[in-house]
């Protein structure tokens, strides 16, 4: 709704003139024409003054309008800054991040957790791999090495549920700008923001999630081969180690 514009003075006065003319001459046509000249006395003056204050009051009239309709203005301005966004994406951003914390605790043999992995260490690899007999060392080896193959299958899924992510990451972010450039105030605006940073968050736990799938895998198979490395030292020095030497003795080859 556009504010009145305001009347100028002289076009005030001529307004004021105009409705105080007939108010004033009726009274003087309805009585005889003895009585006009008789009992009345016209005062320029105060009939200046009357037109004056006519015209002030329509003046402060207007100005009490346009005030009214700034208010309401202002109003409505807040009404549209304090109107909160229609859509949230939370629920799917928060799913998103289900599914790939779901296949990190899907990790095979060695979970993601500190025990489990001192525990593995400690009965497998490390000074681990080289003690116990030659079935002990030999099962542990193979126990290794099915440990890597799956730490590498771990990573390989996490990598795929990641990028299965993306077409739903992409989405998100095409409705939250959408939503942004159509905002109507300043708390939709920021609402949208907020939504597009906790999207990038997402983002970001997904390439954390597959950088430490990856990183496990890689660490499993680097332990394995220096565990090897262990176990193959030990078993060629039991190759090498010929006991106590020998010892000269008497033999007997013919008997009498």
């Amino acid at each position: 709704m556009k504010p009145l514009r305001k009347s100028s003075l002289p076009a005030q006065l001529l307004a004021a003139t105009l409705l105080a003319a007939p108010i004033a001459l009726g009274p003087m046509m309805a009585q005889p024409a003895h009585a006009l000249f008789g009992r009345i006395v016209y005062d320029p003056t105060n009939h200046a003054q009357n037109i004056l204050q006519a015209a002030r009051a329509l003046e402060q009239i207007n100005n009490q309008i346009t005030q009214l309709q700034n208010q309401a203005q202002m109003l409505m301005n807040q009404a549209r800054n304090l109107a909160s966004l229609p859509y949230s994406s939370l629920a799917e951003l928060q799913a998103s991040v289900q599914r790939t914390q779901q296949l990190l605790n899907e990790a095979q043999r060695i979970a993601h957790d500190v025990a489990d992995i001192e525990r593995a260490f400690t009965e497998q690899y490390g000074t681990a791999a080289a003690s116990g007999d030659f079935d002990a060392m030999f099962g542990n080896a193979r126990e290794r090495w099915e440990n890597s193959v799956a730490g590498f299958e771990d990573a390989l899924h996490v990598q795929a549920g990641v990028v299965g992510n993306i077409e739903g990451a992409r989405s998100q972010m095409q409705a939250l700008v959408a939503r942004s450039q159509g905002a109507t105030g300043a708390l939709q605006a920021a609402q949208a923001g907020n939504q597009l940073l906790a999207l990038q968050s997402s983002q970001i736990a997904d390439l954390t999630a597959a950088i430490a799938a990856s990183n496990r895998a890689q660490a499993l198979e680097a332990a394995r081969v220096a565990s090897a490395e262990a176990q193959a030292r030990e078993n060629l020095n039991r190759f090498l180690d010929y006991g106590s030497g020998y010892r000269p003795t008497t033999v007997r080859m013919f008997s009498n």
